[in-house]
């Protein structure tokens, strides 16, 4: 009998009574594999995560949108970027550098980032691990402009620091917001050469690349997403939940979250989709979410759709299809959707029973979206052909629960939270480098 095997037989004893062997068969493994790194990198890259000087204007840093005080996200449907001030839902706009548009999209946790099965990046997947390139990414951007990068979750970190919505800042604002706007990005004197000076520059940041790359290597952008991937895998691994703890050995869990495991891997159909240990199939689905805000679209148009993964892979069939999410420390991480439709995990979780219904019925009223004077942010809502559109292209059949068996998938989905991983290890640092503010 191999391992596997053993453990379910045992885990099939331990459900006796209360599930089915045919649930512990379908039930993920425990214990997914891990990189690992040096401290010194770790310790640059919590820094730097923290750190405003990454951003155009010196006041947005990774941390901004990704707050450990958030669930590593912003407590907001769309988030706002340059040309705001203050944390979560208490962020407003400064009136003397008001931002041109919302984030167009919620911001992701950044939960369990570094194992080894996280591959593709961001609601589209628009940036992943592709062996067969000399990069060994799939980007946007060519080949010859993303070589340095460690991996998908380094890669990603060069993103935020090009878009003037998120860290860039309004184009001739700066001098990496106009580099932007020029379209000199990653070549020498772009936007990431002039941050990458911002950090040499520093006497402690030098010192603690010297620890890392060495004293005669320049300090370059890949350097510096390799330590923020490297801090990001580190600080929030959260693979000690309840239901991890029930994975390894049959400790048991409440016996509300044990009947919506059952539900979610049964009946719900939830584990179709949200499946493996972190309940995410990493592939993308149309489920009819409601959309809001601007949409991500290049600059130059004046659509509000979001039409998802076809905008990368530029296929008809991937209309409207936006990567599942992992669920680990879920309730922690409001609001839900790519556009955070929904302001809470019930919310969605209903929209998962009869996604166009509840699509046609949605009430917009529940988005989290600071002010931004000016702006519609209901305009594909307003739009009935969009809408038409969005609901023609879901992928989920009508599921009917009671609201007790609601009410036992969302003790399930309690029962996903890592306290540990939900608060980091290394936790938010009281001073940075640059002696810029850190949002605490």
């Amino acid at each position: 009998m191999t391992a596997r095997s053993s453990r379910r037989v045992l885990l099939s004893l331990a459900l006796a009574g209360a599930a089915s062997a045919a649930l512990a068969a379908s039930l993920p493994e425990p214990d997914a594999v891990f990189e690992t790194f040096r401290d010194a990198e770790i310790e640059l890259g919590q820094l730097l995560f923290y750190d405003p000087i990454l951003s155009g204007s010196g006041a947005v840093a990774c941390a901004t949108c990704h707050h450990p005080r958030f669930g590593t996200s912003d407590g907001l449907s769309l988030g706002l970027g340059d040309g705001a001030k203050g944390l979560g839902p208490d962020r407003v706009t400064d009136p003397g550098n008001m931002p041109e548009e919302r984030v167009p999209r919620n911001a992701t946790a950044l939960f369990n980032l570094g194992a080894a099965e996280f591959t593709r990046m961001f609601h589209d997947g628009r940036l992943e691990a592709d062996p067969s390139r000399p990069s060994g990414l799939r980007t946007p951007l060519e080949d010859d402009m993303v070589m340095g990068f460690d991996s998908a979750l380094a890669a990603q970190a060069m993103f935020p620091v090009l878009s003037p919505d998120e860290m860039a800042g309004h184009y001739q604002e700066n001098d990496v917001s106009t580099a932007v706007r020029q379209g000199l990005l990653t070549s020498d004197g772009g936007a990431w050469d002039r941050l990458a000076a911002r950090i040499e520059a520093i006497p402690e940041y030098r010192a603690r690349f010297d620890a890392v790359i060495g004293r005669e290597a320049p300090v370059t952008f890949a350097d510096i997403a390799n330590a923020i991937a490297a801090f990001i895998a580190f600080e929030w691994r959260a693979d000690d939940s309840p239901f991890d703890r029930y994975l390894r050995d049959g400790t048991p869990m409440s016996p509300d979250a044990t009947a919506g495991m059952e539900l979610f891997y049964g009946k719900a159909g939830c584990g179709s989709c949200h499946s493996g240990q972190f309940q995410t199939d990493h592939d993308f689905h149309a489920i009819a979410m409601p959309q809001i805000g601007p949409g991500k679209k290049e600059r130059f148009e004046s659509s509000f759709k979001d039409v998802g993964r076809m905008r990368v892979t530029g296929l008809a069939e991937d209309a409207y299809r936006f990567r599942t999410p992992s669920l680990r420390n879920v309730t922690k991480t409001a609001p839900y959707g790519h556009a955070g439709a929904y302001a809470t995990l019930e919310g969605a979780v209903r929209h998962h029973l009869d996604p166009e219904a509840s699509l046609r019925a949605y009430d917009a009223t529940q988005a989290v979206l600071p002010d931004l004077g000016g702006h519609d942010d209901l305009v594909a809502l307003h739009d009935t052909a969009e809408t038409d559109a969005i609901a023609a292209a879901n992928e989920l059949a009508p599921v009917s629960l009671d609201d007790s068996e609601v009410a036992q998938i969302l003790a399930f989905l309690e029962a996903l939270t890592d306290p540990k991983g939900l608060e980091g290890r290394l936790g938010v640092p009281k001073t940075v480098p640059s002696g810029k503010p850190v949002d605490q």
